[in-house]
């Protein structure tokens, strides 16, 4: 049995790593709230920009001229996994989930004989994928100097995938990030980003809210050159709108988590203060009885 002393130890560590889990769990919530107004505010711009890039593919003949952010370079060979991660520890399974998630993806294009490439973003997706698919990796970019997100960002990010596609390092790319649900809910989501997905239905089978067909539109230039010009923005934008769901979603996770630390700790403490309870009076009891013991003797 553990002496008195190195209980007492051990309920003071338990009770210091208390108040740091419950700082951390208010910080979180306090970052929380800016993080998820952020996140949710460029929901409707990033969904009406994939809507238009959708729209204005549907209404063009793909062939050689087109963008090739668009009409791809034909194969599909090379995959290339933008995985987004955070830089920080301590946000429960936030950072597991998206890695699994990514996993799942490789182990997967794999084995349809593809090869897969792997671009990074956040140290800590490296720390998981590097233990075995280092070879795969091609870069990790490092977001430690950001105190707070911003569209400049996402763009440096997007200008680099848009160079190493230029260059033809890949054929398709795909996104992986968290998005935000509820501080106790983060869902793992792959989204493809190159080339462009297009929509199943023609244009003509598509509505609108209302019900009714959709109003014919005439587009000045002409629909390839708006594209050409919005497919690298959209881009930007998808990847920005994914940061911004990782960023609300890793201070959710991280306010739950350490949330369960401190009820944790609580009910250790407790367990602990029993244990030091129970042997401190077998230690009195022992003492009173060799007292006893000692006077009978006399």
């Amino acid at each position: 049995m553990a002496s008195l002393k190195a209980l007492k130890m051990r309920i003071t560590s338990v009770k210091s790593t208390q108040k740091i889990t419950k700082a951390m769990k208010m910080v979180a919530a306090a970052k929380l709230r800016r993080a998820q107004e952020a996140a949710e505010a460029a929901r409707p711009y990033a969904t009406r920009m994939a809507e238009v890039m959708a729209s204005l593919g549907s209404t063009v003949t793909v062939g050689p001229e087109s963008p090739r952010l668009l009409a791809g370079t034909g194969k599909d060979q090379v995959h290339l996994l933008v995985v987004a991660t955070s830089e920080r520890g301590l946000a429960g399974a936030f950072n597991t989930n998206i890695v699994r998630l990514a996993r799942k993806k490789i182990e997967a294009l794999v084995a349809e004989g593809k090869t897969v490439k792997l671009l990074l973003v956040g140290k800590k997706g490296r720390a998981q994928l590097a233990r075995d698919h280092r070879d795969k990796i091609v870069d990790t970019i490092d977001q430690t100097h950001i105190k707070r997100l911003a569209f400049t960002d996402a763009l440096a990010i997007a200008e680099d995938v848009v160079a190493r596609y230029e260059a033809g390092e890949f054929d398709v790319a795909h996104l992986f990030f968290a998005r935000f649900r509820s501080a106790l809910l983060q869902e793992p989501t792959a989204l493809q980003i190159i080339p462009v997905p297009l929509p199943k239905a023609a244009p003509e089978t598509v509505v609108t809210q209302a019900g009714a067909p959709p109003a014919v539109v005439e587009y000045e230039p002409d629909e390839e050159s708006i594209l050409a010009d919005l497919l690298p923005r959209n881009l930007a934008v998808q990847i920005f709108r994914a940061l911004l769901e990782n960023a609300a979603s890793e201070q959710g996770s991280r306010m739950t988590a350490m949330d369960n630390a401190t009820r944790n700790a609580g009910d250790m403490i407790n367990k602990l203060t029993i244990t030091y309870n129970r042997t401190r009076q077998a230690a009195i009891t022992t003492e009173l009885i060799e007292i006893i013991a000692g006077a009978e003797s006399i």
